[in-house]
């Protein structure tokens, strides 16, 4: 009889997880099943044959939680919006005490002798345990009316019993909850601080704000928080829930992204700052994110950003002081179409469009006022965003590209230093890393003729020749490689600055160089042959050799470009001269050349120089 009201909670709660439109309905309804089963406790108690006196503090106790629940009801029903999460835990327990009392009230109806003996000895055991689940329950049912029945709550609350053995669900509970129903801004920066902080401390406490449904109530605050400090501490908050590609995902669907983007378009430099880096958190853990990010349009106002007082524009000769904002204005125009019509589902009235832009005018006269330290920081954050969201990702690869992302990356790795230079220069590198396994993306944003991309190369050539970090020097160069098959042949001088690099110091630079050359000479290159012959004759020959003597990390890519060389060059002086079939010869039996696909590329090597040494003694005899 009792599997009813427990099987319909089920369904309740089944329901529950559905459209934010039925939350009101369907917790009304379950908090009718527990007020129900009060009723019926009252009956039964009153049919009561035995432990009469018990039984009336049983029904005393369900009068007092129906009292409760019904109160409950109407605060659920006047709350626009209720943090439903402990209201569910809160209703379980009390339905299953209430189902137990119930069960030990009908037992009592019948007052036989035979009945009564067998229930002395367990009833009175049976009655306690029963009145001290009520007791709870009621406990749990006062502290949850308290959450509702003040305007901030504070550390005053007490704990529920039912946290009692959890008692930082209780502390989670009652911060959510104050992100859910306050009014205040400081109350509501104090509590998502608090649980920022929280999550910070370790992992479990992360889980446990993610399994009390935090994260939807700080989506909600950071997109529509009443002052900068609460949208900052929620930002915060989610930064630190975004721990894993698990958590990411909770966090996607919640919300998180549209919110995201909305405040990286028109909201304070710190505010971005802490939404730039939220982004790379996400992107960073989850290629999910990335994609939605890219649905959001979230690169643009990054662009935007990171592009405020770069000089996008060839500056005009009688222009006496350039604008410091010339340089994004047509970017902002771009991003106002895009606040348009894009997902905020932003009003279409021209008094609309006017305080949008006039929003925007304003924020931007106020970066202007910032102190050049916030302005860094900013543009570190959004330099790092966009690494991470085209990471392996071609759909934002391709939107970077789209605006004037590239040119802006470009002057950035030019005129900058440290952090943010190298942000720029590896985002480049994530960028051509996409293209060159796109033909699209490589055709569209690297052709030729494109000033951005003759600007990216230049700047990545001159990251390669200045030598002042081997860190930059092998981004630049892996970015280089990755574009090998959009280079003409005329287009030597990006060889030569690589075939240089053989001779790095540092191994690693010097693997790099290989590993970049040896994209420009694989057979899948069309123009492998013009340009092995053109490495060849910067001199590459004599320094591979030296590599392939160096250890494991500089002879494998060493040896796949040596390979690639003769197979495509293998009636060359320079190979003759060094003595080449010889040293291929050795490392045969080396570990480098045991991987299958080096065997072959060894192989083939050895046959195109054994072929032309016969062919050309031959020749002489």
């Amino acid at each position: 009889m009792m599997a009813g009201p427990t099987a319909s909670v089920a369904a309740v709660a089944v329901t529950s997880a559905g459209a934010g439109g039925e939350v009101a309905k369907n917790l009304d309804e379950v908090l009718a099943i527990p007020i129900l089963l009060a009723e019926r406790v009252r009956k039964a108690v009153a049919e009561a044959e035995s432990f009469k006196s018990e039984c009336v503090e049983l029904g005393r106790h369900a009068d007092i939680l129906a009292d409760m629940l019904r109160t409950l009801r109407q605060v659920v029903r006047r709350t626009a919006s209720v943090y439903e999460r402990p209201v569910r835990r809160i209703v379980g327990e009390v339905e299953k005490a209430l189902e137990r009392s119930l069960a030990l009230a009908r037992r009592c109806r019948h007052a036989g002798v035979f009945r009564r003996v067998v229930t002395m000895t367990t009833g009175s055991t049976d009655f306690r345990k029963a009145l001290t689940l009520l007791e709870a329950s009621a406990g749990d049912l006062r502290w949850i009316l308290s959450v509702y029945s003040v305007d901030d709550l504070d550390e005053g609350v007490s704990m529920p019993p039912i946290a009692s053995t959890e008692p930082i669900l209780s502390f989670v509970w009652n911060r959510i909850a104050v992100v859910h129903i306050s009014r205040s801004s400081v109350a509501l920066a104090d509590s998502a601080m608090t649980l920022a902080n929280l999550a910070l401390d370790n992992d479990r406490y992360k889980k446990i704000i993610i399994e009390e449904e935090g994260a939807r109530p700080l989506a909600s605050l950071l997109k529509d928080g009443p002052s900068v400090e609460s949208q900052i501490a929620a930002a915060t908050a989610l930064a630190n829930l975004a721990f894993d590609g698990e958590s990411v995902a909770v966090l996607l669907r919640n919300l998180v992204v549209p919110a995201i983007v909305q405040v990286l378009f028109d909201s304070p430099s710190r505010l971005q700052t802490l939404a730039a880096e939220l982004i790379s958190k996400m992107a960073y853990h989850s290629p999910e994110a990335q994609e939605e990010f890219a649905r959001e349009n979230a690169i643009r106002p990054l662009v935007s950003l990171l592009s405020f007082e770069v000089p996008l524009d060839e500056p005009k000769p009688a222009a006496k002081k350039p604008t410091s904002i010339h340089s994004v204005v047509q970017i902002n125009r771009d991003l106002g179409k895009g606040l348009n019509s894009g997902s905020f589902h932003s009003d279409s009235g021209s008094s609309r469009g006017g305080s949008i832009r006039d929003s925007h005018h304003n924020r931007m006269k106020e970066r202007e006022n910032e102190p050049p330290e916030v302005m860094l920081k900013l543009k570190v954050a959004c330099s790092d965003a966009l690494c991470k969201l085209s990471r392996m990702c071609i759909s934002n690869s391709r939107k970077i590209t789209e605006t004037k992302g590239l040119l802006c990356l470009s002057k950035i790795i030019e005129r900058e230093k440290g952090e943010l230079q190298l942000n720029c220069l590896m985002t480049v590198m994530e960028i051509t890393a996409a293209a060159e396994f796109d033909a699209d993306l490589r055709r569209s944003a690297f052709k030729t003729n494109s000033p951005a991309a003759k600007s990216v190369v230049d700047q990545l050539l001159s990251v390669v020749l200045q030598g002042n970090s081997p860190a930059l020097q092998i981004t630049a160069m892996k970015a280089i490689g990755s574009l090998a098959r959009t280079f003409p042949a005329r287009e030597t001088r990006i060889l030569s600055p690589l075939v240089n690099q053989l001779s790095h110091w540092n191994p690693d630079v010097a693997a790099e160089a290989a590993r970049a050359l040896g994209k420009f000479v694989q057979t899948e290159n069309f123009l492998c042959v013009e340009h092995s012959k053109a490495i060849i004759e910067f001199g590459a020959v004599t320094p591979l050799m030296r590599l392939l003597k160096l250890g494991e990390k500089t002879q494998l890519p060493a040896l796949i470009l040596l390979c690639l060389l003769i197979i495509n060059v293998p009636n060359n002086e320079d190979i003759e001269r060094s003595k080449a079939l010889t040293v291929l010869d050795v490392l045969t039996r080396s570990p480098v050349a045991q991987d299958n696909s080096v065997k072959d590329l060894l192989d083939r090597a050895m046959e195109s120089l054994e072929f032309y040494h016969v062919t050309h003694a031959h020749r002489h005899t």
